[in-house]
């Protein structure tokens, strides 16, 4: 696990970049954001009420010197982030639903990031799922091409890193969504020093089983193909086939993937849910996630039941993602 997160602090060196928590208040964001700053990679903004923030470190014993804090309230620039979002919003909000929006943090800190204001946003320790990701759909939105956003895990046990993929977000994805998770996917893979060799996964391996749910993942490989044809990705695979050699050689001869495969694309999130589960609690792997992918700026979810360490270790993802 240091390794991962050796390789992302040296991408971060000397390029700081800001990234906001919406959460300013939580003591698991506030241990975070201090020993963010402290280090000096990430500049952290917190949201909320400056005095409460203060105390609550105070109280704490952390040191948020080198933290910026900034309270919607009281927001000098909150007028022209009203105009933003009713631009944003398109006849989807008045000026008056707007300045209610903007007092929400999560809407707040994500309009932070649309304006350039800060690199990306880490939030989930109080909120939601649901609540991290709507305003950044609805503001930031997904890559031109790009439909939907998706969640990936990268998996790590000792020196051994994967990608798994989409395990967060989309329950039952079309071919053109799995193709755009896929491509996805391995550019995540790239900030991590993983050269990606993507296997699109199903219950069958090159054809030995038909039905909707297999040819919905060969189709998929090959939109996935034309979309980046440079990219190292077969299917539709079982699981030994792509990572076991000897599985491999027997089941899919002609493939470029070998049993080599180390970004896996799941059917559905069923499938990739209980799959990294499964490597995590059987395998004994850490799960790093989920990494939001598909966004024009990166927003990142955490879970309600985080530590400060998974925090800090999101906010350092977060400002790789903004590299």
């Amino acid at each position: 696990m240091s390794d991962l997160f050796t390789d992302v602090k040296n991408s971060l060196a000397g390029n700081v970049r800001k990234i906001v928590f919406p959460e300013g208040e939580d003591e698991r964001i506030l241990e975070a954001a201090s020993r963010l700053s402290e280090e000096g990679l990430v500049q952290p903004v917190l949201v909320g009420i400056n005095e409460k923030i203060e105390q609550k470190a105070k109280e704490l014993g952390v040191n948020i010197s080198g933290v910026t804090i900034i309270d919607p309230s009281t927001y000098s620039e909150f007028d022209q982030m009203v105009t933003a979002f009713v631009e944003r919003r398109n006849g989807k909000a008045t000026e008056e639903e707007a300045r209610k929006y903007l007092l929400d943090e999560n809407y707040f800190g994500t309009m932070l990031v649309y304006m350039d204001k800060a690199d990306g946003l880490v939030s989930g320790a109080a909120h939601s799922t649901a609540d991290t990701v709507r305003p950044a759909l609805q503001i930031i939105k997904t890559k031109q091409g790009v439909k939907k956003t998706s969640g990936v895990f990268i998996m790590v046990r000792e020196e051994e890193k994967y990608v798994f993929a989409d395990c967060a977000i989309n329950i039952s994805p079309d071919s053109q969504d799995l193709a755009e998770i896929a491509v996805a996917s391995a550019e995540t893979a790239q900030l991590f020093n993983i050269d990606p060799r993507v296997a699109m996964l199903s219950f069958s391996t090159k054809g030995s089983a038909k039905s909707p749910e297999t040819e919905k993942v060969a189709e998929a490989v090959n939109v996935a193909k034309e979309m980046a044809p440079d990219l190292v990705l077969d299917g539709e695979f079982q699981f030994d086939a792509a990572f076991v050699p000897s599985v491999a050689e027997k089941k899919a001869p002609g493939s470029v993937i070998k049993g080599d495969a180390n970004v896996f694309v799941f059917p559905s999130l069923e499938a990739g849910n209980i799959g990294y589960k499964i490597a995590q609690r059987l395998g004994g792997f850490a799960a790093v996630g989920p990494i939001l992918q598909g966004l024009n700026k990166p927003v990142n979810d955490l879970s309600r039941g985080c530590s400060a360490d998974d925090a800090y270790k999101l906010a350092l993802i977060t400002a790789a993602q903004a590299q």
